[in-house]
């Protein structure tokens, strides 16, 4: 088809029929449109290296221990089955006891491994169990709990569009409505379509459920068959039930793990009315700008500017304070070359403090010196694009078939 011969460069073997349809479908039929998400895409998955050391990467200790999700088993047609106790998303614990982009990478790897699974069945769709059940929207109310919530939101309306089968959610209170009218603002209509919301009445959900899934690949608390070796009806040894997260974890946020990316972290005193400024050269198209750090105590002013060749400067990351003492900031753009880049850290408006930052600022090698780009013998690997093109992605009109989302 004209679509695949217009991606063909940065196609995978794996990628069939199905995989391009997707695209097209998310971007109603718009060959232009398709062709510019999906190259974002690859370009996401190559700066994220989902398709390389990312399916290699160990999880901190307390993502593997309280992150709460799992697959039960398949439904009917093949899906993998994810669900999701939420009750057990302790968002406030797992933002002070890892980094923004671990958070981001688990998301990634659990939504890989589901479509791995997808993919052999033939399925290549799956279907996840929302279970609000104790749901509390006072820790959502924290904005860097809010701006996680909606950056994976973002980051999945953009890298995995139409993969979404069905999507149950149950034992919804009614405060989840507040919550679920910000959210619904970050999903495509096709998305919506496929969501179910239950009130606290098992008959309901349990019937719904069970209509699409049988009972040998549902949990018995979901009105299936599987229990734990102990009789436990959750599930635990495959639904990672989640659960506070003890402040112990708190102060291991920083630590780079042995088989993780190894990153420089330097530690700076910025005075109070002072700035940190680094500059940064750009020699080499293809390479990427990339930042992670965090502060004591307070926030700190941030921002990115650009200088080209002729001189001309321009902001790339606005300047704005960010609270970097409640959550990691972390980032990555796509630089210009050749052009000389500027990160600010700025407490000239203090008066009173002086900060303490911990920071990894830092350019990567061109994307070919990495050799990531894609060959006639090799698979494409992948990349993320900027902040802006992610939102733009995201926000974009990916309608399908516009349908209400269901609430029974």
């Amino acid at each position: 088809m004209q679509f695949r011969r217009s991606v063909h460069d940065i196609l995978q073997p794996h990628h069939d029929d199905h995989f391009l349809l997707r695209w097209l479908r998310a971007r109603s039929w718009d060959p232009e449109a398709a062709e510019k998400m999906l190259r974002q895409s690859m370009k996401w998955r190559q700066q994220w290296e989902v398709d390389t050391t990312l399916m290699k990467w160990t999880p901190p200790e307390v993502l593997q221990l309280y992150h709460p999700s799992g697959t039960s088993g398949l439904d009917k047609d093949g899906a993998p089955v994810i669900v999701v106790p939420f009750v057990g998303f302790d968002v406030v614990g797992l933002i002070h006891s890892a980094c923004r982009q671990d958070l981001i990478r688990m998301t990634i790897k659990v939504l890989e491994e589901n479509m791995d699974l997808a993919a052999k069945s033939g399925e290549n769709q799956v279907v996840v169990i929302f279970d609000m059940e104790g749901f509390n929207l006072r820790q959502y109310a924290w904005r860097p709990a809010a701006e996680l919530v909606i950056s994976l939101l973002q980051m999945y309306e953009a890298n995995y569009p139409e993969i979404l089968k069905a999507c149950y959610i149950i034992n919804a209170p009614r405060v989840f409505a507040i919550a679920f009218n910000v959210v619904k603002k970050f999903l495509n209509e096709y998305t919506l379509g496929k969501i179910q919301i239950f009130k606290s009445d098992p008959k309901k959900w349990k019937a719904a459920i069970l209509s699409n899934i049988t009972p040998e690949n549902l949990p018995k608390h979901y009105g299936g068959s599987l229990v734990d070796p102990d009789g436990n009806a959750k599930y635990t040894t495959k639904v990672k039930q989640g659960g506070k997260i003890p402040k112990s974890y708190y102060i291991k946020r920083m630590e780079v793990p042995e088989n993780g990316p190894q990153r420089e972290y330097k530690t700076a005193v910025i005075k109070k009315g002072h700035k940190l400024t680094l500059d940064l050269i750009v020699a080499d198209e293809g390479c990427f700008l990339r930042w992670d750090f965090r502060t004591e105590g307070h926030d700190i002013r941030f921002g990115i500017t650009l200088k080209d060749e002729q001189g001309v400067e321009s902001p790339v990351v606005r300047h704005r304070r960010v609270a970097a003492h409640q959550i990691d900031e972390s980032g990555v753009i796509a630089c210009q070359a050749p052009a000389t880049y500027t990160v600010i850290f700025d407490n000239s408006y203090s008066l009173l403090r002086s900060k303490k930052i911990h920071y990894s600022v830092y350019i990567t090698l061109p994307l070919n010196k990495l050799n990531i780009l894609p060959t006639d013998d090799e698979e494409v690997s992948s990349h993320q694009n900027s902040e802006a093109q992610h939102s733009e992605a995201a926000n974009s009109s990916i309608s399908a078939e516009p349908s209400a989302v269901s609430v029974y």
